[in-house]
């Protein structure tokens, strides 16, 4: 069976070292745990590299040492990845100053990933976005993708 193609926006990563949310923080770390293991493909997008790079230390460091434990395929923000971060804010799904968070999904979708992985409930995980971003793979001939926070992805491997 194929593994599923899973994209990592910035959240996931950083929630490896959430103290504040031990509950969100445990459950990231279990399903990093699976992605040692190479259970799903994992991508991530210069986005996601960018904005980790902008942490301070000592967390920059100790995420990049994390990212290391796994192995994951980099994706660039294409001009068809900009072309849907430009639709969702077009569309009103999202506005300007979540740009990032519209690249993070615009690279997932045109490179075919099978769901967005995010801790980002106020633009990413919610029904608004989810609902919008349906409708612009439908309209524009790209495959589904869902769009979940990492529990949803555990209680799957349960």
């Amino acid at each position: 069976m194929r593994r599923l193609k899973v994209y990592l926006d910035t959240s996931v990563v950083s929630h490896l070292m959430q103290e504040d949310v031990p509950a969100k923080m445990a459950d990231t770390l279990q399903l990093w745990e699976l992605f040692r293991k190479g259970i799903y493909e994992v991508y991530v997008s210069t986005v996601t590299l960018e904005e980790i790079s902008s942490c301070p230390e000592p967390k920059r460091s100790r995420l990049r040492e994390y990212l290391g434990q796994i192995s994951f395929t980099t994706l660039d923000i294409s001009n068809d990845a900009v072309e849907v971060a430009q639709q969702i804010i077009d569309m009103g799904i999202l506005t300007q100053k979540s740009y990032d968070d519209c690249q993070h999904i615009g690279a997932a979708v045109v490179n075919e990933c099978d769901c967005i992985i995010s801790w980002n409930f106020k633009h990413i995980v919610n029904i608004k976005t989810i609902r919008g971003v349906r409708a612009i793979t439908n309209l524009k001939g790209y495959r589904p993708i869902e769009i979940l926070n990492p529990s949803v992805l555990l209680e799957s491997e349960e």
